[in-house]
């Protein structure tokens, strides 16, 4: 494991710590409303804290990109960080959240992780070096298409412009697969395409640091991701498929006939 993903590894533990202390009464917490739906505790930014801290004591000229706290400094290597996915999970005390952090080095992910506290699971990928689950390699899974599969989603909670379109993609997807998921932590939901938990995923309306670690995941643990359009700049749109090349595929014509409706909202 390169070094960086050694710290980064300890930072997320780190958070996770600080996590778990305060879950069994998030009733005491004090809670801000960032927009509709979308809210960040006092346990969000002391995580974001945590990590930070924790990565500069060794990176200390690296720049971070982080949920709470934004863009800080400036440099060729730039950690992007979600210290809770899963807020909402969080507060109502449902067991779905994760510790997200990446690495980009002058625009290109080169390592992540993706950390379930809970579960004590480790998501870890480096650029080239393949995907593990503590410390076990993983892959995507080996499905040929839609029929059978179990896809992941999220709902455009935030924005909800496209909620119309996203219910007629949903719907699509569900008539010609085994199920749909909509566990509520969009790194996590990657993460599981990564050990093929599930065969693929979808969303709209991502920030990148939902999205950074788990997309490299599925990248290393052989699958593919991009944006609706089957190019790379889901970072730019918010909009992400992943899944192994052959369902990814599937999950892209599927939802070819709606990315019209998004692209013109």
């Amino acid at each position: 494991m390169q070094p960086s993903l050694t710290i980064a590894t300890r930072a997320a533990r780190a958070a996770g710590r600080l996590i778990l202390r305060y879950f069994e009464r998030v009733d005491q917490l004090q809670i801000q409303a960032k927009t509709r739906n979308d809210f960040v505790s006092e346990v969000d930014r002391a995580a974001e804290d945590a990590i930070i801290q924790e990565l500069k004591s060794k990176y200390p000229n690296h720049a971070f990109l982080a949920e709470e706290s934004g863009p800080r400094g400036r440099s060729d290597f730039e950690w992007i960080i979600d210290p809770l996915d899963g807020t909402t999970n969080y507060l109502h005390g449902f067991p779905q959240f994760s510790v997200s952090i990446a690495l980009r080095v002058r625009g290109r992910l080169e390592c992540g992780l993706v950390y379930d506290p809970l579960r004590e699971e480790m998501f870890t990928a480096e650029r080239g070096g393949g995907a593990q689950l503590n410390d076990r390699r993983i892959r995507v899974a080996n499905l040929t298409g839609l029929e059978g599969a179990l896809i992941g989603t999220g709902f455009p909670f935030r924005d909800q412009r496209h909620i119309d379109t996203y219910l007629s993609m949903f719907r699509t997807i569900l008539q010609n697969t085994a199920g749909i998921r909509r566990p509520g932590s969009a790194a996590l939901d990657l993460a599981y395409v990564a050990c093929g938990r599930t065969d693929g995923f979808w969303e709209l309306g991502l920030a990148e640091w939902d999205m950074a670690a788990g997309a490299l995941l599925v990248s290393e643990a052989g699958g593919r991701v991009s944006d609706l359009a089957g190019g790379d700049r889901f970072f730019v749109t918010g909009n992400i498929i992943g899944g192994n090349l052959k369902v990814h595929r599937a999950l892209l014509q599927a939802l070819q006939p709606h990315l019209s409706e998004v692209l013109s909202a």
